[in-house]
């Protein structure tokens, strides 16, 4: 297996804007173990990609109750300062759901050698979700990582894992926790 950590729309207008957004505390929750996931990344010279919110003003996206938001070029569509950066990291800009749609995520993955993606970010239902089943779309392995993610709820975040965890994929597309991936992969760099 040769991962990348892919992390989806963790921005600063979700996360550090006042008073917040419903799913705020949840986003807020989950930083500590994807920084967690992500330094073990690094050590093991995993890509660690950020997939950002980037609309154009007055794009289409905001025609329904959808606000604007995370508009490109502005600060609120920068990721988030909670979860740690470095300058390897990539920085893939989307401007619809999937970090696939548009974007050129497909060729980063197949320019580092990636050929499965571990999912991070918010919102589980939405973005997450259409980007995991994006990637087994283009033939990549999928790791929605449970504690990694979140949602406007914790009950809507558990009815989308619950979904998913068991699906006629596996293992394509699997549910996991990054304890979970953290150990997988450090017993495959053991048995090499």
């Amino acid at each position: 297996m040769m991962p990348a950590v892919l992390i989806v729309d963790m921005l600063k207008d979700s996360l550090e804007a006042e008073p917040g957004l419903p799913i705020t505390p949840f986003a807020r929750n989950i930083c500590p173990n994807i920084n967690r996931l992500t330094e073990f990344a690094r050590n093991i010279s995993m890509p660690v990609i950020f997939s950002m919110d980037s609309f154009l003003k007055g794009d289409f996206i905001f025609g329904g109750k959808m606000k604007e938001r995370s508009i490109r070029g502005t600060s609120d569509a920068e990721v988030t300062d909670l979860l740690i950066q470095f300058p390897s990291d990539i920085y893939s800009p989307k401007r619809r759901f999937s970090a696939f749609y548009k974007t050129d995520m497909d060729q980063i993955l197949r320019l580092h050698n990636v050929d499965t993606v571990a999912i991070c970010g918010i919102s589980t239902h939405w973005c997450v979700l259409n980007t995991a089943l994006d990637a087994l779309a283009n033939d990549f392995r999928v790791c929605i990582l449970d504690d990694c993610c979140a949602a406007y709820s914790a009950e809507i975040h558990d009815i989308t894992i619950k979904l998913y965890r068991n699906n006629p994929l596996y293992p394509l597309f699997r549910i996991m926790t990054s304890a979970d991936i953290m150990q997988e992969l450090q017993s495959e760099k053991l048995a090499k």
